[in-house]
């Protein structure tokens, strides 16, 4: 089983950054997906989450209207567009994967696959 998290780096405040999160080893298709991320000093939280068919999706409340999770079924694939990022979007970004429970509430426990994170770095 594995979740190999891409696509970090460092960019400007104000611009965008694309993560990919590559799955491999189970039943993709049956999973939710969710990205979390985690700051210097803080613990770690839930960002934006889908259900299975991509028809549920969730974003915390601070990446709202600036963050767009999608899924490929097909490739097996997860992704977390970010567009205005500002410094305190700064963070290891972390996706996983889980088969039932309460993925929706970003509830850790309930996701069985995790990455191995990403950094990303916004900063002038």
């Amino acid at each position: 089983v594995q979740l190999q998290a891409s696509g970090g780096g460092l960019v400007q405040p104000g611009g965008s950054l694309t993560l990919s999160c590559a799955a491999s080893g189970f039943t993709f298709e049956f999973h939710a997906v969710g990205w979390f991320r985690q700051a210097p000093g803080k613990k770690r939280e839930g960002v934006s989450c889908a259900g299975v068919s991509d028809r549920n999706i969730f974003y915390a409340d601070s990446v709202k209207g600036r963050f767009t999770i999608s899924r490929d079924n097909a490739k097996k694939m997860v992704y977390l567009q970010m567009n205005s990022l500002q410094p305190n979007d700064t963070a290891v970004y972390y996706c996983a994967a889980a088969n039932g429970g309460a993925w929706y509430n970003f509830r850790e426990d309930a996701y069985d696959y995790w990455g191995q994170g990403t950094l990303v770095t916004v900063s002038s």
